[in-house]
């Protein structure tokens, strides 16, 4: 299959969704619910999730959404080619209107994220990438440019550290470091930090599920950076029967 068909396509969703989620943004309400989880639910993962959905149903291949139906092992432990969606990651950011939070799309095939766009609606920023197409990124609907990573020689290291999930795990590994800085952001635009070069380790001991790391970890593909488990030091497998992640890390 050739993946490139696609990228109009991901990009035209990830842009509709944003729409749909800015509409409840600048709206007085988000329609908050709680889900089984006791996470929060909006009116915007909603929307975004029906806008993504409809866009995607075009390529005929099937879709895991976190916002969809709970597909059973059975019926998706065969799928080849799927798309794993997270319309709205980042709803806590999105309710604290911080603008951190991302719309996630990617194709996954034989356990692997090939391709994948991440789109922050309220920053208007926008990356796309995967195997064998490298990493792009559009902002402020400029033309997109290609991602290339920069070395970072000299000062400390710069460590990724959730600013809801900086736990006794996260203090004690960034403790190993001579010299570290940690540099804090939302969603998925954690990983973003380390494709923009403005981080070099993105190490995560706190849960996530497939759909937050999927497109992401597509991106990074396309710059030939991998997501780890910390488990096995092999990469982030996905449609798993758990759809829990591991631990994680990241590196360039």
């Amino acid at each position: 299959m050739e993946i490139k068909q696609f990228v109009p396509l991901i990009i035209d969703a990830a842009r509709d969704a944003g729409i749909k989620i800015l509409e409840v943004y600048n709206s007085e309400d988000f329609g908050v619910e709680e889900k089984m989880d006791e996470s929060p639910l909006t009116k915007a993962d909603q929307w975004a999730h029906q806008t993504i959905v409809e866009k995607l149903k075009e390529t005929g291949l099937p879709i895991l959404s976190e916002e969809g139906a709970k597909i059973p092992y059975e019926e998706r432990k065969g799928w080849e080619y799927f798309w794993m969606v997270d319309p709205l990651d980042g709803t806590k950011e999105f309710i604290k209107k911080n603008g951190e939070f991302t719309v996630n799309i990617a194709l996954i095939y034989k356990q692997k994220p090939i391709l994948g766009v991440v789109y922050a609606p309220v920053l208007d920023q926008l990356y796309y990438g995967g195997e064998g197409i490298g990493a792009f990124k559009s902002e402020n609907m400029d033309p997109q440019v290609e991602v290339k990573l920069i070395k970072h020689d000299k000062g400390p290291t710069r460590i990724v550290a959730s600013r809801s999930h900086l736990n006794e795990e996260t203090k004690e590994y960034i403790a190993q470091f001579k010299e570290a800085e940690t540099v804090s952001m939302g969603s998925s635009l954690k990983f973003m930090l380390i494709a923009d070069s403005d981080a070099d380790i993105y190490p995560r001991f706190a849960p996530t599920m497939e759909w937050d790391t999927a497109a992401a970890h597509a991106v990074l593909r396309g710059l030939d950076v991998e997501v780890i488990n910390m488990e096995d030091d092999l990469p982030l497998r996905y449609n798993k029967e758990n759809l829990l992640n591991p631990y994680f890390k990241v590196e360039r």
